[in-house]
């Protein structure tokens, strides 16, 4: 077994702008009153980085893990999250080979990591 440390973690909540944006404020509202020390990002209304769809994104110290993801898949409302390590410095394999999707598993955009 790899001896390994996640420091902090990345959860990424996607909605759609006309459908799903107010579910994902109401979550941003519960996450920031039971998570006082989660560090929520801005709203990104438009597609980010290897982000496919609009989303904002809450940074939490691997401490609050076991709290923090089942509060998010009991409270997710239907929208989709992508949870992953803030770990190696290797975005790719933090995105994608070592993320947790609660609900649908959206398509994450790779090609700006893997040009440079």
């Amino acid at each position: 077994m790899n001896d390994i440390t996640i420091p902090a973690w990345h959860a990424h909540i996607y909605y759609d702008l006309a459908t799903t944006r107010t579910i994902a404020a109401d979550l941003r509202e519960k996450i920031a009153a039971g998570f006082p020390s989660s560090v929520i990002g801005g709203w990104h209304d438009r597609n980010v980085g290897p982000h496919t769809q609009p989303m904002y994104q809450v940074a939490f110290d691997a401490a609050l893990f076991d709290t923090f993801v089942p509060f998010l898949a009991l409270n997710r409302a239907g929208l989709a999250v992508l949870v992953h390590p803030h770990s190696t410095g290797d975005h790719v394999a933090d995105h994608m080979e070592h993320a947790i999707w609660l609900g649908e598993i959206l398509d994450i955009n790779t090609a700006q990591w893997l040009d440079n």
